[in-house]
């Protein structure tokens, strides 16, 4: 903090516990400066995507309670003016509270408060954090009803824009290539052979499957608990005060809010947030999967599948001059073990409360939207800088298909299990083309063998008929 040589470095703030040194230039109070001497843990203040959600329950409360009579209004407008202000993000630096706090987020809740209030008191008449601004409030009721309301607004605007990109990037690809043949593998073998369109279908397939369980799972993120105060009884709030700050929240957000039915379970319970770390957490597996086969087709380019050759984005070595690394898919694996991290976090966290509220829910909104974030960017990067540009080794994968004993499956309702395995196996051993050893040991004619071996009618499924015999 930097002041001139005349400018007092702190000043005193009062609240129920007494006077306190409050650094001259924070929009904060007591409460808030007791809680960053009382937390120095980790350094990392409360997210971004929180202290928005704070500062729009704050100007939706200010409305409502103006609207309800609650609240003159001069003071509402007042208020609602400065909440927006943090919603946007221009007081973050007056957020300096810790993630690891007060279990209730009781010193978030009212360094909002406090700097609302402060803010709002430039107006010219004096505003209290918690009879103006907490008005019909507790933190038991607002801090979940922040975690919700910020959670579904990254999921909102940007994990499943993200998605949606990713998924239709993919899609794309798969159209152009859907022509191309490629061995299949299961157990990292050999196996019947599919087009590159199948399998980049397959992922984009996973995605969509993602993004209905994140849309179905919002079906219950969106209730929220506000009008509960301090444990679900409503007490000090107006009996309207919840639905309809549930309404101006849909209102101010152009998203979809409700009032919960039962807002004991709302601050007792933070299922609906467990739920959503699970479907995060099975998305991270998804996109695991994704970048892990990216790898893999990548891998090489002379020793591995060389299947396919990523873009080159750095280099790949201090040491070795000309590798190139598939740094996108990796960045993506470890984004997305962290968010499998965090969905273990989550679990316990929800766990941790007894009775009538839980206390760890500063973690579980951090971690929430952390694990949001990651997602959403490592699957923008995934699209444009790694499967939007990559590009197929024809050569390779044409002559590892036209190597693969595997397509004898084909013979098996013609010539028998054990009679194309056998076929298979010398194949191997000779490492000769499967069509060839067929030649010689199946019977069939070289036009029959070329018809039934064939990789693209392969990739059809079925039975291939067209040859005479049966075993």
């Amino acid at each position: 903090m930097s002041t001139s040589a005349n400018a007092p470095a702190f000043r005193i703030e009062h609240d129920s516990m007494g006077d306190l040194q409050v650094p001259a230039d924070a929009l904060w109070g007591a409460q808030t400066q007791r809680a960053v001497q009382n937390f120095p843990v980790s350094g990392r203040p409360m997210p971004r995507g929180f202290i928005r959600a704070l500062g729009l329950i704050k100007a939706a409360a200010a409305d409502v309670n103006t609207g309800l009579d609650l609240l003159p209004g001069r003071l509402g407008k007042a208020i609602r003016a400065a909440a927006l202000e943090v919603a946007d993000g221009a007081h973050d630096a007056h957020f300096p509270i810790d993630i690891y706090q007060t279990g209730s987020g009781t010193s978030s809740n009212m360094n909002a408060n406090e700097v609302i209030a402060t803010l709002a008191s430039q107006a010219g008449r004096p505003v209290h954090p918690n009879d103006h601004v907490n008005l019909g409030q507790s933190s038991n009721d607002v801090v979940p009803t922040a975690i919700r309301v910020s959670a579904q607004l990254a999921v909102v605007e940007d994990l499943q824009p993200a998605l949606k990109h990713l998924r239709r990037t993919i899609e794309r690809r798969a159209k152009s290539l859907r022509k191309i043949v490629k061995t299949g593998r299961t157990h990292l073998m050999d196996a019947m052979p599919l087009t590159f369109g199948q399998e980049f279908g397959a992922w984009a397939s996973q995605l969509a499957s993602a993004q209905a369980r994140l849309d179905d799972t919002l079906k219950r993120l969106r209730r929220l608990p506000i009008g509960g105060t301090a444990i679900g009884t409503g007490i000090n709030a107006h009996p309207q005060f919840g639905r309809k700050v549930a309404r101006a929240l849909s209102t101010l957000t152009r998203t979809r809010f409700e009032s919960a039915d039962d807002k004991f379970e709302g601050i007792a319970a933070q299922d609906d947030a467990v739920e959503l770390s699970g479907q995060l957490n099975a998305l991270a597996v998804a996109l695991i999967k994704i970048a892990n086969d990216l790898r893999w087709m990548n891998s090489g380019p002379l020793g591995g599948l060389g299947e396919i050759e990523l873009p080159a984005l750095q280099p790949g070595s201090s040491i070795m001059p000309g590798k190139v690394n598939p740094v996108i898919p990796e960045a993506t694996v470890m984004a997305a073990a962290q968010v499998i991290g965090h969905h273990t976090a989550i679990t316990v966290a929800g766990q941790t409360g007894n009775f009538q509220l839980n206390v760890a829910l500063p973690l579980i909104a951090a971690n929430l939207l952390d694990s949001i974030q990651l997602l959403a960017n490592v699957s923008r990067l995934l699209a444009d800088q790694a499967i939007a540009g990559l590009k197929v080794r024809r050569g390779n994968v044409d002559a590892a298909l036209a190597r693969n004993p595997i397509l004898v499956t084909a013979l098996n309702p013609i010539i028998g299990y054990e009679k194309a395995a056998a076929i298979a196996k010398r194949a191997y051993k000779e490492e000769r083309p499967v069509l060839d050893v067929a030649l010689e040991d199946s019977g069939l004619s070289a036009a029959d063998l070329r018809a039934l071996l064939d990789p693209a009618a392969l990739t059809r499924g079925g039975i291939h008929e067209g040859a005479g015999g049966g075993g």
